[in-house]
């Protein structure tokens, strides 16, 4: 399955720990960067929470460490949706190092959309379901 989108970023000396390399957990940070900027995209903006019909919960995340990442490195973090519930999704990510040339990462996102009245899942809004279909229509099998 293609990634249809890609952001890049470089990697700021606060982003590692104290072994020099990128801190486990940024690779989270980072990832959900791009993919926030991907859900923007398709008519998602974070930035505008009061104007969407619904919260995002993420409900499990999991990234595979593949290679490390240096203060100043540029990566490329390519996103995807890999499955579109009624009510959830899941989207993945790779990580990639401009330096090495190396994947760094790969990992996911679950999230389930829920009423801002009651907290409780609500399915995803048709607007933005139909816009991921419009980028990825191999998900509406």
């Amino acid at each position: 399955m293609p990634f249809p989108y890609t952001g890049s970023t470089k990697i700021r000396f606060a982003d590692t720990d104290a072994n020099g390399h990128m801190y486990f957990a940024n690779y989270l940070v980072i990832a959900d960067e791009i993919m926030s900027e991907f859900w923007a995209e398709l008519g998602w903006d974070f930035n505008q929470l009061h104007e969407q019909p619904a919260l995002t919960f993420t409900v499990n995340t999991a990234v595979d460490f593949i290679s490390e990442c240096l203060a100043g490195d540029l990566v490329d973090v390519a996103v995807r949706f890999s499955r579109l519930g009624s009510s959830s999704l899941t989207a993945e990510f790779e990580l990639s190092n401009q330096r090495t040339g190396e994947l760094a990462a790969r990992g996911s996102f679950t999230s389930v959309f829920v009423a801002k009245s009651t907290r409780k899942s609500t399915a995803i809004p048709p607007d933005f379901r139909a816009q991921i279909l419009a980028r990825q229509p191999e998900l509406s099998n």
